[in-house]
């Protein structure tokens, strides 16, 4: 007979589901990314839960949760690489040589850091896009935007502080 799934004894399960999140995706901000997207999902209405119990349901809307993720961003337009060299990226035309310096070690910099974070970088910082507009661009929730913003604004400067 099905039950009813209980949100209160979710966090019995949270090691395990994030320990299939992290083999899932390979990287622990991934891993945490996908374990909140599909609890937001699996809370969003009440669940019956069939005879093989919570944990087996809550590692099969894990798994399904993964596998939309896979295919939401293959549909998705790939982004350009963002390469140093170029210069039509760095700095207008009439701009000092100077500044294209700079702005070329900056690129550089930002090409270093992880995927997730360069993209959201690449959208807020570079582009110029809020963090609603980057969120929707990169179909990820406000608050992973702002997360690895934060993650990837620290290695910056981290690497920022070392070079200089």
């Amino acid at each position: 007979m099905p039950q009813d799934l209980n949100p209160e004894t979710l966090s019995i399960h949270m090691d395990s589901l994030r320990r299939a999140a992290r083999g899932m995706t390979r990287s622990h901000h991934d891993a945490e990314d996908l374990v909140q997207d599909m609890l937001v999902k699996v809370l969003a209405r009440p669940r019956q839960i069939g005879p093989a119990g919570e944990a087996a349901y809550l590692h099969q809307a894990l798994r399904n949760t993964h596998i939309s993720r896979l295919r939401t961003k293959d549909r998705r337009p790939q982004l350009a690489p963002l390469e140093p060299e170029d210069t039509r990226l760095v700095a207008p035309a009439h701009s000092e040589p100077v500044e294209v310096i700079h702005t070329r070690e900056i690129l550089a910099q930002i090409h270093q850091l992880p995927t997730a974070q360069r993209e959201v970088i690449a959208a807020v910082d570079v582009a110029g896009l809020a963090y609603t507009e980057a969120a929707d661009v990169l179909q990820i929730p406000v608050g992973t935007v702002m997360s690895r913003l934060h993650r990837g604004r620290a290695k910056l400067q981290a690497g920022y502080a070392t070079a200089a």
